[in-house]
C-alpha cells in the first residue's frame, strides 16, 4: 500500500471513528443518566448490589455464545462471500447460524431462569443473606431473555458493519439506556430496582433487535430457517468462536471477579465499582470501542488480501493515537471526587458512597489505557480469524491477576479490587500486543510503545500541573455543590486542554495533531474560525 492508498484507508477509518464516538458519546451519556437515576432512585446499598449480580449470570450465557464477538467472527465469514460475488450464500449462512445458534440460546435462558437459585449464590458467595439472594434471583429471570435479544440483534448489525453501516447499529446501545431508564422512573416506585431490569429487557428488545432488524431489511437481509448442522461456514463458525466461548476475556473477567471479589466487601461494595466501571467505561467507549468497531471492517478487507504490513501499518496507527488516553486519565484521577458529586450524590446516594467510588475510579483509572487499547489489538487478531491465541493468552493472563485480586481484596479492600482490575487489564494487554507482534512481524511496534511512554511521561507532568491548581480552586471554594463542582471541572479540564495542545504543538504528538485537525474541519469550527479571522481583519 502506497501513502496515498494508506492516507485514504486511514482516512476512511478516522471519519467512521468520528461517527461512532458521537454515537457512543451519546450511549455513553444516557449510560451515564441511567447510572444517575440508578443512583437518585435506589443509592448504593443491598437492592443496587442485588441488581448488578443479577446481570452476571446474563453476562455468562451472552459469553457462553460469544455473542458479543458476533461482529468480529462473523463479519470475516459474510465478507469473504460478498468479496467474491456471493451475496445468497452469505445469506445462507446468516441464516443457519441465527436458526441454530438462536434456539440454543433459547434453551439455555430457560435453563437459566430455572437453575438461577442454585447459580446465584455461587456468583456471590461472600453473601449469605437471604433477603439479597432473592433480589438477585428475581431480577436474574427478568434480564435473562434480554440475551436473545443481543445475540439477534449482533448478528443483524454484524451484516450491516459488513457493508459498513454504522448508523442503525448506532442506536442499539442508545435506545437500550432509554430503556432502562424508563423502568426505572416509571416502574422502581411499584417494583423497586426490579423496574430497571424490565427496562433493560424492553431496551433489549427494541435497540438490539428491533431496530437492527429494520436496518439490516434496508440492505436487503434475507432469511429463513435452517437446521443446517453440517454447513461449510457454520464448522468455520464454531472453529473461530469455541475459543472465545472457553476463554476469558477482559470485559467478561472484570464483569464476574468485579461481583464476585466485591460480595465479599461490606454491603455497597459492588455498587461502588460498578459505578466507577460505568464512569471509566466512558472514556473507553469514546476512544477505544469507536475506533474498534470503525477500523475493524478496514482491518479484516486488509487480512483477507493478505496485506499483514498493511495491516500492522493501521493497527500501529491507531493504538498511537489512542495514547492520548494517558494524560486524559490523569485528568480523570484529579477531578475524581467532583466529576462522582455531579454524577451520583443526590437522593439516596450519599457522601460515603462518592468517597468510595471516587476512591476506586482513581485506582481503575490506572488500566484505563489497556481497557482502551485491546479493543484494538484483540481486533488484529479476529481480522485474521485467529481467536485462539487471544482467548488462550487472555485466559491465562486472567488466571495470573487471581491472586492480585485476592492480595488487593485482604489489603486495601474496594481499591485493592479496582486497583486489580487495572493490573490484569494491562497484564492482558501487554502480553496480547507482544504475541501479536511477534506472530506478525510488527516491526513498527516500537513506536507504539514509545508513543505511550511520551504519553505517560507528559501525563504525569500535566498531572504536576493541573493537581495544584485543582487544590488552590478547592480551598477557594470550600463548600462543594453543584455549580462549584461544575466550575471546577471546566476551569481544570480549560487548563488540561491547554497543555495538551502544547504538548502535542512542541513535541509533534501525532494524535493531538490528528484530534485538532478533525474537530477543526467540523462545519461549527469552521464557521468560528472565519468569525475570528473577520474580527482580526
Amino acid at each position: 500500500m502506497n501513502d496515498h492508498q494508506q492516507a485514504a484507508v486511514l482516512d476512511k477509518i478516522g471519519m467512521a471513528t468520528i461517527i461512532m464516538m458521537a454515537s457512543i458519546f451519546l450511549s455513553r451519556i444516557t449510560g451515564v443518566v441511567r447510572e444517575m437515576a440508578l443512583a437518585d432512585l435506589v443509592g448504593a446499598g443491598v437492592e443496587v448490589d442485588a441488581y448488578r449480580v443479577a446481570f452476571v449470570l446474563p453476562e455468562i450465557l451472552n459469553h457462553i455464545l460469544a455473542s458479543g464477538f458476533l461482529s468480529v467472527t462473523f463479519i470475516p465469514i459474510f465478507s469473504r462471500h460478498l468479496a467474491d460475488g456471493r451475496e445468497s450464500e452469505g445469506w445462507r449462512t446468516f441464516s443457519t447460524i441465527m436458526t441454530i445458534f438462536g434456539g440454543l440460546l433459547l434453551i439455555l435462558v430457560l435453563a437459566g431462569m430455572v437453575l438461577a437459585p442454585a447459580i446465584v449464590p455461587l456468583l456471590a458467595a461472600g453473601r449469605k443473606d437471604p433477603h439479597f439472594i432473592a433480589l438477585a434471583v428475581n431480577m436474574t429471570r427478568i434480564t435473562l431473555p434480554a440475551q436473545f435479544f443481543f445475540f439477534a440483534g449482533g448478528m443483524l448489525m454484524a451484516v450491516q458493519y459488513a457493508q459498513k453501516r454504522f448508523l442503525f447499529p448506532a442506536l442499539a446501545p442508545l435506545v437500550y439506556n432509554i430503556g432502562i431508564i424508563a423502568g426505572g422512573v416509571l416502574l422502581s416506585g411499584r417494583l423497586g430496582v426490579a423496574g430497571f431490569c424490565w427496562g433493560a429487557l424492553a431496551g433489549a428488545a427494541i435497540g438490539s433487535f428491533a431496530v437492527q432488524l429494520i436496518g439490516a431489511l434496508r440492505i436487503g437481509m434475507r432469511f429463513r430457517p435452517i437446521f443446517d448442522f453440517y454447513h461449510p461456514d457454520l464448522r468455520r463458525y464454531v472453529f473461530l468462536t469455541l475459543p472465545l466461548m472457553i476463554g476469558l476475556t477482559m470485559v467478561f473477567s472484570t464483569e464476574l471477579f468485579s461481583k464476585f471479589f466485591g460480595s465479599f466487601l461490606p454491603a455497597g461494595a459492588i455498587a461502588w465499582i460498578d459505578y466507577a466501571m460505568r464512569v471509566m467505561l466512558i472514556l473507553v467507549g469514546f476512544f477505544g470501542q469507536a475506533v474498534g468497531v470503525a477500523s475493524y471492517p478496514f482491518m479484516a478487507q486488509l487480512a483477507v488480501q493478505g496485506r499483514i504490513g498493511d495491516l500492522n501499518e493501521t493497527i500501529n496507527k491507531v493504538l498511537r493515537y489512542l495514547s492520548v488516553v494517558v494524560p486524559v486519565s490523569v485528568l480523570v484521577v484529579v477531578l475524581r471526587h467532583e466529576i462522582v458529586r455531579v454524577l451520583f450524590q443526590r437522593g439516596q446516594f450519599g457522601a460515603v458512597d462518592t468517597q468510595m467510588t471516587a476512591l476506586t475510579l482513581a485506582c481503575l483509572m490506572v488500566g484505563a489505557i489497556a481497557f482502551v487499547s485491546q479493543t484494538v489489538v484483540n481486533r488484529g487478531f479476529y481480522a485474521t480469524q485467529n481467536t485462539l491465541l487471544p482467548a488462550v493468552f487472555g485466559t491465562l493472563a486472567v488466571l495470573a491477576s487471581l491472586p492480585v485480586y485476592w492480595a488487593g481484596l485482604k489489603l486495601l479492600g474496594v481499591a485493592g479490587v479496582g486497583l486489580a482490575i487495572s493490573t490484569s487489564a494491562l497484564i492482558q494487554t501487554i502480553l496480547l500486543f507482544a504475541v501479536w507482534n511477534r506472530r506478525s512481524d510488527n516491526q513498527g511496534a516500537a513506536t507504539v510503545y514509545r508513543a505511550y511512554a511520551k504519553a505517560a511521561v507528559a501525563g504525569l507532568a500535566m498531572g504536576v500541573l493541573i493537581y495544584p491548581a485543582h487544590r488552590a480552586l478547592r480551598l477557594y471554594i470550600d463548600t462543594p455543590t453543584l455549580w462549584t463542582d461544575l466550575v471546577i471541572i471546566g476551569s481544570v479540564s480549560a487548563v488540561f486542554v491547554l497543555l495538551t495542545g502544547l504538548w502535542g504543538r512542541f513535541f509533534e504528538i501525532e494524535a493531538v495533531h490528528y484530534l485538532a485537525t478533525r474537530m477543526a474541519s467540523f462545519p461549527l469550527a469552521r464557521k468560528i474560525s472565519s468569525v475570528f479571522q473577520r474580527v482580526k481583519s
